[in-house]
Parts: structure tokens; sequence; C-alpha cells
């Protein structure tokens, strides 16, 4: 897959209809900036996003992928498929996106816990106390870790090292 070559074909189809990049952008809720990454062939929209484009700018997926115009049409069932596998794909990255929330907000509370405990004015501290405390301050941390990786450019690593392992479990 040539991304210069898609890349100048989504500008090509963009000129077609006359937008801005900032135009195109706003319809599709992203950035001018990521328009303008798609365009340049320094990234690749999302498959939903591809998707989304070949419907605006009525050409096939397959002609998008390949960055230039094909005479033959797309097979019917062929293009739905695509439609399913990129609602699979949104579906999934709003789970991950939704799991991520959860984590983070686990963390706040539990630092939230933590400096709470910070500032009662208990004099006689007990262990329980202290271990409540201990562990608040360790869940904060401890999400806010887990937070990190899962946003970082390493998830997509992580993601294959876990599949990989449950994959070996299996056989």
């Amino acid at each position: 897959m040539n991304q210069q070559k898609i890349g100048g074909f989504l500008k090509e189809l963009r000129s077609e209809k006359a937008l801005t990049q900032e135009q195109l952008a706003e319809h599709l809720n992203v950035s001018r900036r990521t328009v303008s990454r798609w365009e340049t062939g320094s990234n690749l929209p999302d498959l939903s996003v591809l998707v989304e484009l070949a419907d605006y700018y009525e050409v096939d997926l397959r002609q998008l992928l390949d960055g230039e115009r094909k005479r033959e049409k797309m097979n019917k069932e062929l293009e739905e498929t695509v439609h399913k596998v990129a609602d699979y794909s949104n579906a999934q990255e709003q789970k991950l996106k939704r799991r991520i929330n959860r984590v983070f907000l686990l963390g706040v509370l539990a630092f939230i816990l933590y400096i709470a405990m910070l500032f009662l004015e208990i004099t006689d501290k007990s262990p329980t106390y202290e271990a409540i405390s201990s562990f608040a301050l360790g869940l904060s941390f401890g999400t806010m870790l887990v937070g990190v990786l899962m946003t970082s450019r390493f998830s997509a690593r992580i993601q294959e090292t876990k599949m990989k392992l449950f994959q070996k479990r299996n056989r």
C-alpha cells in the first residue's frame, strides 16, 4: 500500500469537490492537520473514516486504498463486509476508551482518598489506617502507570505480546 499515492488521491478527490482541508476536517470531525497528514501520506485515516470518505466522495473503498480510480465496481457483498468491519473497529475503540476512562477515574478516586487521609488529623494512626493510605497511594500510581501504557505508542506491542502469550497457553 503506497501511502503517498493514497494521500495524493485523497487530495485530488477533495479538490474535485472544491473543498478546503478545513471544510473536510469539519465534516469528518477531525483537525485540518489530520487531513493534511492524510494528503501528504504521513498518516492514513482509520478504516471507519476511509469508509466515510469513500461514501462522501462516491468512490469504492478499494479505489481509496489503491490510490486511483478503477473501472470495475466493488462487489456489494464485499462493501457490506468492509462496513461491518469498520463498525466493529469503532465499537472496539469505544470499548477501549471506556476502559481507559474507568481506570483513570479509579486512579483519581484513590488519589483523592489518599489526600483526604493525609489531611485528616488523626493522632493515633492505626495499622489499618496506614494500610488503607498505602493502598490508595499505590492504586493511584498503578492506575496512572496503566493509563500511560494504554495510551502510549507501546500499547499495540503490549497487546500483541498479550495475544501471543494467550495463544501459547491455549495450545
